[in-house]
């Protein structure tokens, strides 16, 4: 009887309309995909040994579950071996986050560790 109500809870589950942002390795194509579609956009520059962006992680994971977020998508790029990408971007550092709205660029942070200028700067993907 376990098995089956497991089983019940886990296909419901899955078939449970998503509630979070969707988050993932920057590729371009993806990228451009979403611009394309006018998406709402986080691009997490971070870097492994950097305790800002560690600091950063929960308050975008927090942000990522809230239902009114559960449309944007968060591409995340390695400082260290991505530097065309970061170049790309004119970022100069790690701990950079970047709001787009489809192609345009709404807002941008460097080193900001404050869960709600962090939370207006993912606000600023929103239309009005």
């Amino acid at each position: 009887m376990h098995r089956r109500h497991f089983l019940c809870l886990a296909l419901a589950a899955a078939a449970a309309p998503a509630s979070a942002a969707e988050r993932k390795a920057f590729d371009e194509a993806a990228f451009s995909a979403a611009q394309q579609r006018d998406a709402r956009i986080l691009v997490d520059i971070s870097a492994s040994w950097c305790p800002t962006c560690k600091a950063q992680k929960p308050i975008i994971d927090k942000l990522a579950e809230q239902p009114s977020n559960k449309d944007l998508v968060i591409f995340s790029i390695d400082f260290d071996s991505q530097k065309p990408i970061v170049r790309q971007f004119r970022a100069q550092s790690q701990s950079t986050l970047i709001a787009f709205r489809g192609k345009t660029e709404t807002a941008r942070s460097v080193g900001d560790t404050d869960p709600a200028s962090i939370a207006t700067l993912v606000q600023s993907t929103m239309t009005e």
